[in-house]
């Protein structure tokens, strides 16, 4: 008898949910396709003062639909909030403010811009919503609604410059940064952002921090430099279109574009190789001989790297005074991008008060150098090497300056050499010297800094 009842109730709720899904579905064919819409009021003021800014629309649809919400202004005027979206059957809801798809006026001054967003004019618009079913059934509600007060100038970008469009993000002091201007018309939120050419996520660029604030009118600089920089990985090579996109408080959006390539990004790395066995920079004493003096306007004979067994020691360097002080070192690139240097080349001679200046060879920012210090030499590093020679080194040429630009290769190595003569004994006597790899203009990483520091005696005449 249990059994029996327990069967009678489950057919009792079988029943009861047939039914109820056979009323919904009578009530469902009896319901129109567009249940109700309508905005939450008539008029609105999108001026962002904080009133009556947005309308919010609500509709019900009793079946799956696509839809469309056009407004019809009385100029004859048409645009489209929602164009052929599909919904399925429930209650929606969505803020209006006036501002739809972008679109162009006669009189627009567009400077090649992008109108993304843009409020519609001050107008009393007569708004209607279409639905059509997968039936095919079509119907459509109307209303009346108006906009006024909008602030509809579009906050645009007159002035946009990218230069230079392909720049080499590599810390080499060579177009290793792109510079963008962008002048702001109107207060709104600017970005500026790549896009790679293969899809992905925008990367955005920091904004220079000058006289204009952030999103104020006036002129915005960027200065990008792929992150490397800051020690970060810059984006792939690769072309990249450059946006600029500002966007005012009512929501309406402005964008300008450029292509842009980045070539032979990376962050360089380097250093002074050290030696498992025997001294990492070898020093060894050589008497003068007047074919190493070298002027700007001539350059004296190079000098041989050192090839005494002995000099492989750690032991103190003793030199007569007007003789000369020869090292020699290896230099790795071991990054993923080529290192770029300038002369001197290896095996120039020095005199003590001479400087790279004195052959013409000034510093250059971003170029790397072997330099050689002492411990009463007056300044940092004041001689200095290339990391090679135009017969060693990859050889490129701008096309725009035609100057020739010197590069040692990923994964290369070289030996660089080079003497000074030791002709002043200072109050420090023996002092010390040591070796250095410099990045000029960038910094002398602790690893490459005081390499091979060794006790160095002069000794003075008659002594």
């Amino acid at each position: 008898m249990r059994l029996s009842g327990y069967l009678i109730l489950i057919g009792v709720v079988i029943g009861a949910a047939v039914v109820y899904v056979a009323a919904q579905s009578l009530l469902a064919v009896n319901q129109p396709l567009i249940v109700s819409a309508g905005f939450s009021h008539t008029v609105i003021t999108p001026n962002a003062d904080g009133s009556d800014d947005v309308a919010i629309f609500s509709y019900e649809l009793s079946a799956t639909a696509t839809v469309s919400l056009v407004l019809d202004g009385s100029r004859g005027q048409s645009f489209a909030f929602r164009q052929d979206v599909l919904r399925t059957s429930d209650r929606y809801q969505v803020a209006f403010s006036g501002v739809v798809d972008g679109f162009v006026l006669p009189d627009d001054e567009l400077y090649g811009q992008q109108v993304v967003r843009r409020l519609i004019p001050d107008d009393s618009y007569t708004w209607r919503l279409s639905a059509v079913s997968e039936t095919g059934e079509s119907v459509e509600s109307t209303g009346q609604i108006v906009v006024s007060e909008g602030d509809a100038p579009l906050p645009l970008l007159p002035e946009f410059s990218v230069f230079p469009t392909l720049f080499t993000p590599n810390q080499d002091g060579i177009s290793d940064r792109t510079r963008i201007n962008v002048f702001l018309e109107k207060e709104s939120r600017l970005s500026v952002y790549l896009l790679p050419e293969a899809g992905g996520e925008p990367i955005y660029l920091a904004e220079r921090l000058e006289n204009v604030m952030s999103d104020e009118r006036g002129r915005h600089l960027f200065d990008y430099d792929g992150g490397v920089d800051n020690n970060a990985d810059p984006p792939p090579n690769g072309t990249y279109t450059l946006v600029a996109e500002a966007r005012d408080a009512v929501g309406q959006e402005v964008r300008h574009s450029a292509t842009v390539t980045i070539a032979q990004g990376g962050k360089p790395f380097a250093e002074i190789v050290p030696q498992s066995i025997g001294v990492t920079v070898v020093f060894e004493q050589r008497p003068w001989e007047d074919r190493f003096f070298s002027t700007r306007e001539q350059l004296g004979e190079t000098i041989d790297p050192p090839a005494d067994a002995d000099s492989l020691t750690r032991t103190t360097i003793s030199i007569p005074v007007g003789d000369v002080l020869v090292f020699a070192l290896t230099v790795e690139n071991y990054s993923d991008v080529p290192i770029r240097t300038h002369g001197p080349a290896p095996g120039t001679v020095y005199t003590w008060d001479q400087r790279a200046s004195t052959f013409g060879a000034t510093d250059e920012s971003g170029a790397w150098r072997v330099g050689l210090d002492c411990t009463t030499a007056v300044t940092d590093y004041p001689w200095r090497w290339a990391l090679g020679n135009r017969e060693s080194l990859d050889v490129v040429v701008d096309p725009e300056t035609g100057n020739d630009y010197f590069y040692l290769p990923p994964g290369e190595r070289v030996v660089v050499w080079g003497a000074v003569r030791m002709t002043d004994i200072e109050v420090r006597n023996p002092q010390t010297c040591w070796a250095g790899l410099i990045h000029e203009d960038v910094e002398v990483a602790e690893v490459n800094r005081n390499v091979g520091a060794r006790e160095i005696r002069l000794i003075p005449p008659g002594a």
